[in-house]
């Protein structure tokens, strides 16, 4: 695969007040030839950053992209954003590689999901689905980790009719794509009941490796292959028996998804009021906050006892869960259950919202330096 260049990202971001906070209605009469030359602009630059993990490639210049007429270039301003991304992302590549984790090989592919072009603007509606391969794989471990994230795009054409690309928005409500720069935070459901004291969870040191501590499997009498099958199997696919959190503002869907692999393990129902944190249930039609909030999970794992809290993340085993505060504010972000362990001990995570699956902690680690971690043994 070769980095395509995210020269092609152009001009100044100019997004066209007709498209600010709407999805994308599709277009039909939008002719095959502009939609190809929107996908394989996005195809470029989401390349580029996954190839910046790869083997460190991956251009921020003024080149002409090849295969399109006419100019197609960065301006002064996104040449040096777009080059502080990719450094970012090769920081992270070397960071990585001191853990012991490189990558291999990586694909990333852009589906369009909608076109819309008014004049000489567009927004376009894709999802990217990208797939990074560990090198030296351990014989029964992941061979890979990979996610898919939905992005809106904006393009703006010239006097000449040469389309450029001049913003990208991602539209999933999590944040955690493996090639992804930023790190806002995000949404989880605010808890509105009465607060008799929620349970505070302890910050769990990243330093590698971890202290022993071992997880017994058969003392709780929950399925933890069933809880890390249920994970496997609905990482992407959403289970249609229960509502999708994930998109235009729904809040993300990285708890509610935790708990469905936990209740595919053996978690039970605790009926009652959705607000009260000690309550956990959840179906198609009512979920209770603690089965679809961050920290409201949070406190009712700990105040049940149905999990505590690990010292160091690496100490994390497989239908354990990990969550994230971004911005160290006291209120954490996001959720993940751990899926797969390797013999050295490292702990890979599946989460949605982006629906990412067998994530190394380690990656987590080095791409969130600033981030407070918890990790809970259920």
């Amino acid at each position: 695969m070769t980095a395509a260049a995210a020269s092609v990202v152009a001009g100044v971001a100019l997004v066209p007040n007709w498209s600010a906070g709407a999805a994308v209605t599709d277009d039909p009469t939008v002719d095959a030839a502009t939609k190809a030359t929107f996908q394989r602009l996005a195809d470029a630059v989401f390349t580029d950053r996954t190839q910046a993990l790869v083997d460190g490639t991956g251009k921020a210049d003024t080149r002409h992209a090849s295969g399109f007429s006419g100019s197609v270039r960065l301006s002064g301003g996104q040449t040096r954003q777009e080059k502080t991304a990719l450094d970012t992302l090769r920081d992270r590549r070397s960071k990585l590689a001191r853990l012991g984790e490189t990558y291999h090989a990586g694909s990333t592919k852009v589906t369009l999901d909608a076109t819309q072009v008014n004049g000489r603007r567009a927004k376009v509606a894709v999802t990217e689905t990208t797939t990074l391969a560990y090198d030296k794989a351990p014989a029964k471990g992941p061979k890979s980790t990979g996610f898919q994230a939905h992005h809106e795009l904006t393009f703006q054409a010239d006097r000449h009719g040469t389309w450029q690309l001049t913003g990208i928005r991602d539209t999933d409500d999590g944040y955690l794509a493996v090639n992804q720069v930023a790190k806002p935070a995000v949404t989880s459901v605010k808890a509105t009941g009465e607060d008799d004291g929620p349970p505070s969870a302890a910050r769990s040191a990243t330093t590698w490796p971890a202290p022993a501590n071992a997880k017994n499997f058969s003392a709780t009498g929950y399925d933890y292959k069933a809880m890390v099958a249920y994970a496997q199997k609905y990482w992407n696919n959403y289970n249609p028996a229960y509502p999708d959190f994930n998109g235009q503002g729904a809040g993300g869907d990285c708890t509610n998804f935790v708990s469905q692999a936990l209740k595919a393990g053996g978690w039970k129902h605790v009926p009652g009021y959705t607000n009260d944190f000690h309550k956990w249930f959840g179906n198609s039609d009512i979920q209770s906050d603690s089965f679809v909030g961050v920290n409201e999970f949070s406190w009712f794992a700990l105040s049940s006892k149905r999990a505590t809290s690990l010292a160091n993340v690496y100490q994390l085993d497989l239908g354990d869960v990990l969550q994230m505060d971004f911005n160290r504010d006291g209120s954490k972000d996001h959720s993940m259950i751990v899926t797969y362990r390797d013999r050295r001990g490292l702990p890979y995570v599946s989460y949605h919202s982006t629906n990412t699956y067998n994530r190394s902690v380690a990656s987590l680690v080095a791409s969130y330096p600033n981030a407070a971690f918890y990790a809970y043994r259920t």
